[in-house]
């Protein structure tokens, strides 16, 4: 149990919004029930939510120590009361989360809950499959990183042995990551290979395209088919060969098809006349190709995992579902 007393600059504040921000890491959703059950008291007694604290008042707080840390990202999950997450596939080694558009997938600079990882770390938690008091130091991990804007499967890890073959496997490229985005134009062919070479302005946070090498620049290769074109957008299923920052929006705009809504490579006057303000960019599926030995999850060679549905596809070319992107793929419209 601890003690709060009120101030002269805390006095005249609800109950419920002083506790929540004197103790930042409390989800809502028991911020409000242990008003109720009286595990938060003023003055010794059990008072509402809307009680107006006065100078000199008491707070008796029958909260875990552990809420009352100093908030960082390691420990962002208790924050979490009901986990936002979308699963894809998941067993006692690996969950694939379908990442929304403008979603973090870890905290950028400063403490914030509402990420990828602490969703994921609050969900496995909750469920009892990860206890934090139980262990010295692991925590699961996310495997891959996309983009804010940017949606699609990321990859984590429940344990350290699957972190590290995971981890080991992205690097060694065994992993085939496979994404859908909506250009401006119909790109011609209708399917092909995008290689020049990237560099990156670590400053600006902005990536040039070089159609030869150069100090600094990287190679870069996309594999690309259009799926359908409808109006002055095309579908397209692009399919990675490097792992470059930016790599599909840059290339794509370079070759003359800018992605949808893309605010830095793409047409402006294109994303706001479709009203968009997020590159219409989704990591839709992956195949876990695994030619050479993956230890206990030797289980996931050969298989392949893909999200229900992708926003921009059902909006703009009237694919409701996965399987109506195979139909279109078989009918190469």
């Amino acid at each position: 149990m601890k003690e709060i007393t009120i101030g002269k600059n805390d006095a005249g504040q609800r109950l419920d919004r002083f506790v929540g921000k004197a103790v930042p890491l409390l989800p809502e959703s028991l911020l409000q029930k242990y008003i109720r059950l009286k595990r938060i008291k003023v003055n010794s007694k059990g008072a509402k939510r809307d009680t107006r604290l006065c100078e000199g008042d008491v707070l008796s707080l029958y909260i875990n120590d552990e809420f009352f840390e100093k908030p960082r990202e390691e420990n962002s999950y208790l924050k979490v009361g009901t986990p936002k997450l979308t699963v894809v596939y998941e067993d006692e080694n690996i969950l694939l989360a379908d990442k929304k558009p403008g979603v973090l997938c870890h905290s950028a600079g400063q403490w914030d809950y509402n990420t990828l990882i602490a969703n994921i770390q609050a969900y496995l938690a909750q469920k009892g499959e990860w206890q934090p008091k139980a262990e010295n130091s692991f925590a699961p991990a996310l495997c891959n990183r996309i983009d804010r804007n940017t949606g699609g499967i990321v990859i984590a890890a429940k344990n350290a042995e699957s972190l590290r073959i995971l981890n080991d496997k992205i690097k060694d490229r065994e992993i085939e990551k496979f994404y859908l985005c909506a250009v401006t134009g119909t790109p011609k062919p209708a399917s092909g290979r995008l290689e020049n070479y990237l560099f990156k302005d670590a400053k600006k946070n902005q990536v040039y395209v070089k159609d030869k090498p150069m100090p600094g620049a990287k190679p870069a290769a996309t594999e690309y088919r259009v799926i359908c074109t409808k109006g002055r957008l095309s579908l397209v299923e692009c399919r990675l060969l490097t792992g470059r920052t930016h790599q599909i929006r840059v290339q794509m705009a370079h070759a003359g098809w800018p992605l949808l809504g893309d605010g830095k490579y793409g047409r402006e006057r294109v994303n706001r006349e479709y009203g968009e303000k997020g590159q219409a960019l989704y990591s839709y599926r992956l195949r876990f190709d695994f030619p050479t030995d993956a230890g206990i999850l030797n289980y996931l060679r050969g298989r392949e995992f893909a999200v229900e549905s992708v926003d921009f596809a059902e909006k703009y070319f009237g694919i409701a579902e996965l399987r109506d992107i195979w139909s279109k793929m078989q009918e190469n419209c």
